[in-house]
């Protein structure tokens, strides 16, 4: 089925909605996040970009199938490109201001069982495999995976650290474990490694966000997804630091503690341990725990 071309005059639009967003200091991932959320409108809606109504809006956003935290990002992105194409004088309508408010969705945790990941790592390529111990050891998303360079891996003090580059443009150092470590570094002396990326492609040298994505929900079993290995990272810190909400919220790159709840569920033990002491019964015993080699 082939796919519709984006009209010329939506083109433009969004060509220079993505300048305005690169003046702005908006990451490349967000510019091309909201270029491409944007080319996905033009191609159904039916009209141009200024003779958008509500009502062809509201009909377009009904007709997606998208999850509430989705259509959230999507509504922002809207009522952003036309606050700005009313600055700029394109037009004197903002449609997307009246879009409906969506409420966030419920917390709902879901880490990858670590049977399903145990199995996604012993079927995996080199690289898919690295990719996998990036989401599910350092809490890392697809965006961030992606763009992994040589020059990001950094010796201190304590061990080696890589430079995580984050949403919205935000960098942050996460620690690594010396098994890590020395793989990374390893695949950065590789001659799979194309100027320093070390999963290289054709987006800016480096593979797309989607396409890590994509490699990651392959790899896994069972319909897990690579964002559910960063539930698994964030609920295994979060019990790893007896609730340390704080480290958790750092090490998976959140702005905000509340959306952190988001990524933790309480380990099943704790939950167990609850139940038996509100009946008087003493805690159930847990199983040793085999430590990984690092």
């Amino acid at each position: 089925m082939s796919v519709a071309v984006v009209p010329v005059v939506w083109a433009e639009a969004i060509s220079a909605y993505g300048v305005w967003m690169i003046a702005k200091d908006r990451s490349r991932a967000t510019v091309r996040a909201r270029k491409e959320q944007l080319e996905h409108m033009a191609r159904r809606i039916g009209v141009g970009p200024w003779e958008v109504t509500i009502t062809t809006l509201l009909a377009y956003v009904a007709a997606q199938s998208w999850m509430t935290e989705t259509r959230r990002g999507r509504y922002a992105g809207y009522r952003e490109f036309w606050k700005w194409a009313r600055k700029v004088g394109l037009t004197d309508a903002n449609p997307a201001k009246h879009l409906p408010k969506v409420k966030p969705s419920e917390p709902n945790p879901d880490p990858v069982p670590p049977g399903a990941y145990a199995e996604a790592l012993r079927h995996a390529d080199d690289r898919t495999a690295l990719m996998l111990r990036l989401a599910h050891d350092a809490g890392m998303r697809r965006a961030e995976i992606a763009q992994v360079h040589s020059d990001d891996i950094r010796e201190d003090l304590l061990g080696w650290s890589l430079l995580v580059h984050g949403k919205g443009g935000k960098q942050r150092m996460m620690p690594l474990t010396p098994r890590l470590a020395l793989d990374l570094r390893t695949r950065a002396a590789s001659a799979e490694t194309v100027d320093g990326w070390l999963f290289a492609g054709r987006i800016d040298g480096h593979l797309s966000p989607r396409r890590v994505g994509e490699l990651l929900e392959e790899a896994l079993p069972g319909g897990w997804t690579g964002h559910k290995l960063r539930h698994s990272f964030g609920s295994n810190v979060h019990e790893a630091t007896d609730g340390d909400t704080l480290t958790t919220q750092n090490l998976l790159g959140h702005a905000n503690p509340n959306t952190t709840t988001r990524y933790v569920r309480p380990h099943d033990h704790r939950l167990r341990a609850a139940v038996y002491a509100a009946a008087g019964y003493a805690a159930p015993e847990l199983p040793a725990r085999r430590l990984k080699a690092v």
